[in-house]
């Protein structure tokens, strides 16, 4: 099964990182969280992915046209040009990257990386979130219920730190634990070709047009994962991935 990633918005409210390269490619650790999310998936033997670019997509390709090069040990011969890469654990993935246009919203983005898979069920998520799921007992869900679409549904982490108060007397604190407020879309989908129906081109917002019409039709399940998640949408939740990754202490490091 492939999976496709949304990798082609502006970023906006990472302003501080997304003025010289896409939210993708910002780093957690060293690496894009981009390589994060497709370490997810390849550690459970995902390995072919079709990443939808737009804003400063060829940030992007660069990337993954120098991946080998920039990863590992080389012994470059100056007089024939030759380069060799040592051995070691080398990625082996398929990537395909698709243009699909600065300005196209999110359902164009998900409806091209569709027509591209062509006839099979397919994966997609958003290319600046991280989470431990388990990725085939999503799959599982997904075949259970029969739906054109499942969503990975989430409680984001807690806005504050929280207190526990026994008899009137702060007994604990807790930092900004995961029971945020409500389930939301946390991406990490399960998808049939028949959600193409529901998306009418560039214009067309997955989110606040697809998946509601999708919904009211009884065609999307949600999949409830109470455990990590993380966005990266502002510079504060860069700093947290950054602080789990170094301290050894990264959940979504599932492989």
């Amino acid at each position: 099964m492939k999976v496709g990633i949304l990798a082609g918005g502006l970023g906006t409210r990472l302003s501080e990182e997304t003025t010289v390269k896409p939210k993708p490619m910002v780093e957690v650790g060293g690496q894009p969280i981009l390589w994060h999310i497709m370490n997810i998936y390849a550690a459970y033997g995902f390995k072919e992915f079709v990443v939808a670019l737009g804003y400063k997509g060829e940030l992007i390709k660069d990337y993954f046209l120098n991946f080998r090069h920039h990863a590992y040990n080389l012994t470059v011969d100056l007089k024939s040009g030759s380069v060799s890469i040592h051995e070691g654990d080398h990625e082996d993935w398929i990537i395909h990257l698709l243009d699909t246009g600065i300005d196209t919203n999110t359902g164009g983005r998900v409806k091209r990386i569709a027509k591209f898979i062509g006839d099979e069920t397919f994966m997609l998520t958003y290319g600046d979130g991280v989470s431990n799921i388990n990725i085939p007992a999503l799959i599982d869900f997904h075949r259970r219920q029969e739906t054109l679409v499942t969503l990975t549904a989430v409680r984001p982490p807690a806005r504050f730190g929280q207190m526990v108060i026994e008899d009137g007397h702060v007994t604990e604190f807790k930092e900004k634990p995961q029971i945020g407020e409500g389930w939301i879309n946390g991406g990490f989908f399960v998808l049939e070709q028949g959600i193409t129906k529901y998306i009418e081109g560039d214009h067309t917002a997955w989110e606040f047009e697809s998946l509601e019409q999708l919904a009211a039709e009884g065609q999307v399940s949600a999949y409830q994962h109470d455990s990590f998640w993380q966005c990266m949408d502002t510079l504060r939740d860069v700093h947290l991935l950054n602080k789990l990754w170094q301290e050894g202490n990264a959940p979504w490091k599932v492989w």
